[in-house]
């Protein structure tokens, strides 16, 4: 509750939050009093009164984000969540001193990117990780703990937007396929020929692709979710004629690619795929991604156009495809040539 008093012709607004006696001097105006009155009255009833600001301890923010995470995310996206929140908290370690949200600014976040930068991390991974901590506290908002939003505001580092990536030659495809061993030639074979990621390779499914149609189906299911939409990917002729070679070799059902019968663990591609390219001289492919860079760069050389090789890939956003825009260049300057009137 709240009331108006008056004391040597000065007018007060009584109120309490929390316990506290508050008194605010609201001037001679009885009318201004009265109409402050209200204003205290309708933000005490809101719990919005500057005294009593919405906040939460931030260890509290974190379990709770990160349970929101695990069910609203992808267990890959949770996994890389959880990882930024520990690299905060290692900040943090730091700052003993902040403990709630309403405690964190700006400042504390461009201290973050620092932080970071002296472990050696990239600029990309950083903008990353400043989005992650920008959307958790956005959500706290949306929760009711917090008014504001600390990491608004904050400037991204620049990245290096130009990098070309690294995909195979005609000729270390030929070479990696013909050294890789019955057990990866098709799992290897499948991620030049399709582009899928990763993760959409481990978990493809037998009743994701369908023969009739030639279409392998990337979609979301109980235990996964793609990255980004639901989307089909054609399946060419060698592609066809591997798949239905190796589902003779593997009549159940359940998952498309196994290694020694059990579903392919996380790391091992990346691990293997980096002991044969040692091995057969082509050392700086070390990621799996490649194979993905492989499938991309080799339809843009052949003249396929970005949004087609976007929507093959399942970009989100054509600006992710223009890292192949140089391989473009070529197929550009011939355009013209095809003028004849």
């Amino acid at each position: 509750m709240a009331s108006l008093r008056k004391k040597n012709g000065i007018y007060f607004v009584d109120y309490r939050v929390n316990g506290k006696r508050r008194r605010k001097n609201v001037g001679k105006s009885k009318k201004i009093a009265e109409l402050a009155l209200k204003d205290i009255e309708l933000k005490l009833a809101k719990d919005e009164i500057g005294f009593a600001p919405k906040d939460r301890k931030l260890e509290s923010l974190f379990h709770e984000y990160l349970t929101y995470s695990q069910t609203n995310h992808a267990p890959r996206s949770f996994k890389r969540y959880r990882a930024i929140i520990d690299n905060f908290k290692s900040f943090l370690s730091n700052y003993p001193h902040l403990t709630k949200i309403s405690q964190l600014t700006l400042k504390n976040f461009e201290n973050y990117k620092t932080f970071r930068k002296k472990l050696g991390k990239a600029n990309k991974t950083i903008n990353m990780e400043i989005d992650t901590l920008r959307s958790m506290f956005h959500l706290a908002i949306k929760w009711g703990y917090a008014k504001d939003n600390p990491v608004t505001g904050i400037t991204m580092l620049k990245e290096d937007n130009h990098k070309k990536p690294r995909f195979l030659s005609e000729e270390e495809i030929k070479l990696l396929l013909d050294n890789c061993g019955n057990e990866l030639y098709p799992i290897f074979f499948t991620f030049i020929y399709s582009g899928m990621r990763k993760s959409e390779l481990e978990n493809l499914e037998w009743n994701d692709i369908d023969f009739i149609r030639r279409k392998i189906k990337i979609r979301v299911k109980d235990s996964w979710r793609p990255k980004t939409t639901e989307r089909e990917i054609p399946i060419n002729d060698s592609l066809l004629s591997l798949l239905k070679e190796h589902k003779t070799k593997n009549k159940k059902g359940g998952y498309v690619f196994l290694y020694n019968g059990e579903k392919i663990p996380e790391n091992l591609l990346r691990k293997k795929l980096m002991q044969i390219t040692k091995r057969i001289g082509i050392e700086d492919v070390t990621k799996i991604h490649s194979l993905r860079h492989t499938f991309a760069s080799h339809l843009i050389m052949k003249g396929v156009d970005l949004p087609t090789v976007s929507k093959l890939l399942g970009h989100s956003d054509i600006k992710t495809t223009m890292i192949y825009a140089h391989l473009a260049d070529k197929h550009v300057e011939q355009a013209v040539e095809k003028l004849l009137f």
